[in-house]
């Protein structure tokens, strides 16, 4: 009990100094991000993964945020498991397009034991392609965890998507701890960690730095931080929800830059509703990786036509992939 005490305690403190970060002047906040991206990455490289949908709709969980829930009246179809020669298909035009990181992602609670020989035949077979490997298809066990990373499976996705406080007023099939712990059991397996949140869901500022500083303080730094911005789905609990401030969500960009100096910071859904300006921003308070393609899941994503005049006009060009 007095572990835990004392830890809760670390986190508070850690809160407060965030909050501090947070709120200095904004080109102060803008400049301090970018020397410590430059610190740990080349500024003008970008990292670009490609999502892919493997198995979609019909998910048992009720997250507010999400089109894919069986809870809410999104119109979206469920579909079965996606074939094993589908996506290695999709993989190989995903490299084709620059991608150096292929993402899966399953709409379902967990997956089952019959689903694991296919997700571990899809993760051999896109290792086999020369591209960097991720998953996310929900809460995983120790041993489903163990047979992902034995098939080479480099990264697993699974979001806290937003602040322990907060968290039972976006979802209520699992619990914050749940989250925590299938994040264990992946780094325990030896899988690097992908993990970020959601910004405009209702949460305070207080809440996007908890969530921060829950990721930053994980025995283990996540190697990925995925930034998403609330793609309001008609139907779904958070349809209304009101949008964030631009300026609130690149000052959330540069905190988990600077409370995660060696991770990659990913601007992920919410794109197609950011100005270039914006994503400009973004990757100055120390973005650097990003989505491609059309489609992000079920959502829309800036096109590969925009994505490579955008980059043409800042001077960025995609990060090479290294093994």
């Amino acid at each position: 009990m007095e572990n835990q005490t004392t830890a809760c305690s670390c986190l508070e403190h850690e809160a407060v100094n965030a909050k501090i970060i947070y709120n200095t002047p904004f080109i102060d906040l803008l400049f301090r991000a970018q020397q410590v991206h430059r610190e740990n990455f080349n500024p003008n490289a970008i990292q670009m993964s490609r999502l892919l949908s493997i198995k979609t709709g019909g998910c048992a969980e009720d997250c507010g945020y999400c089109s894919q829930s069986a809870h809410y009246p999104t119109g979206l179809k469920a579909s079965k498991l996606m074939d094993v020669e589908r996506v290695l298909s999709e993989a190989r035009k995903a490299k084709e397009g620059g991608a150096t990181r292929y993402c899966m992602g399953a709409a379902w609670r967990s997956p089952k034991d019959r689903d694991m020989d296919a997700l571990v035949a899809m993760v051999e077979g896109v290792r086999a392609l020369g591209m960097e490997t991720c998953m996310t298809l929900g809460k995983l066990t120790p041993d489903q965890s163990g047979r992902l990373a034995k098939a080479g499976l480099d990264y697993y996705n699974h979001n806290l998507d937003t602040s322990e406080r907060y968290y039972s007023e976006i979802i209520t099939t699992r619990v914050f701890e749940d989250r925590l712990e299938t994040l264990a059991n992946v780094r325990d397996a030896g899988i690097k960690v992908c993990a970020g949140g959601i910004l405009g869901m209702g949460e305070t500022v207080e809440d996007r730095i908890s969530m921060l500083v829950t990721l930053a303080n994980l025995p283990y730094q996540p190697e990925s931080v995925p930034i998403n911005m609330l793609i309001p789905i008609p139907g779904s609990k958070l349809e209304h929800a009101a949008p964030i401030d631009p300026i609130d969500f690149i000052r959330t960009i540069a905190l988990a830059r600077i409370l995660m100096p060696a991770s990659y910071v990913r601007l992920s859904a919410g794109r197609t509703d950011m100005s270039d300006e914006m994503q400009a921003l973004c990757f100055f308070a120390g973005a650097n990786s990003i989505f491609v393609g059309e489609t992000l899941l079920t959502a829309d994503n800036p096109g590969e036509d925009h994505d490579s005049a955008l980059f043409r006009r800042l001077g960025l060009k995609p990060m090479e992939l290294e093994r």
